[in-house]
């Protein structure tokens, strides 16, 4: 059985992975989520949020059996885990994840992307050190198919994000690459453009990419089908 340590991705915290973690310990496996910098309870300042101490918390929290899934954002400081110590895990699953193309930022990945989702959706702090979603566009941009109470939930918990750690680049090497990887494509999805996933999916083994009819958060749409995605993906890591 596997070790999942759950990384959220921007504006969110550990507490959207509260739905998935008991769908995943009906298959024997543990799970856990962590906050990284400045989300959740965890409360370093805006400020001080690099991509290197987001890499380092994920760090602190796994060990060599953790099988660690990326959600959004989350794609980029996993990946510099990986980087940094690849026997620190047993693999990655990345769920409507950035898969850094080494040397890019992920500001700039996401303007690569094919098509530009996001848009006016997100607004920029006064000091330009954060950003947030724009109240009328959360749900439509992260929930659109997840129950009212979810989306309650959520609304209430959602925080600024660090623009810092999103624009800074990630060189990425042969330890990367060394750590095992799958990928799972969210196929409704408003904020990542699912062909875009398709794409960054490449760096998975064709046996580990996998697919789910959701939003971009499956998580609290589809606990319970997306818990059996991510076993069937541990079963080959």
């Amino acid at each position: 059985m596997a070790d999942f340590l759950l990384v959220h991705g921007s504006c969110h915290g550990a507490w959207c992975w509260r739905d998935l973690i008991p769908e995943l310990t009906t298959f024997g496996h543990s799970a856990r989520a962590i906050d990284m910098p400045s989300h959740g309870s965890d409360p370093t300042p805006i400020q001080d949020v690099t991509l290197e101490s987001c890499r380092d918390s994920i760090l602190k929290a796994s060990t060599p059996q953790s099988i660690i899934v990326a959600h959004s954002w989350g794609g980029y400081p996993v990946s510099a885990a990986a980087e940094a110590d690849p026997d620190a895990m047993r693999g990655v699953i990345y769920l409507s994840a950035y898969v850094p193309q080494s040397g890019l930022s992920m500001i700039e990945m996401r303007k690569r992307a094919p098509r530009q989702l996001i848009g006016d959706a997100v607004e920029k702090s006064s000091d330009g050190l954060s950003y947030t979603v724009v109240p009328d566009r959360v749900h439509d941009l992260f929930y659109h198919d997840c129950p009212h109470e979810v989306v309650a939930y959520a609304f209430g918990r959602l925080c600024p994000q660090a623009i810092a750690p999103q624009a800074t680049p990630l060189d990425t090497g042969k330890n990367f690459a060394s750590v095992p990887k799958g990928y799972i494509r969210t196929t409704d999805d408003r904020t990542v453009p699912t062909e875009y996933q398709a794409e960054m999916a490449g760096c998975a083994d064709a046996g580990m990419r996998l697919t789910i009819d959701s939003s971009h958060s499956p998580f609290f749409s589809h606990p319970e089908h997306l818990a059996g995605l991510m076993h069937q993906i541990s079963e080959r890591m």
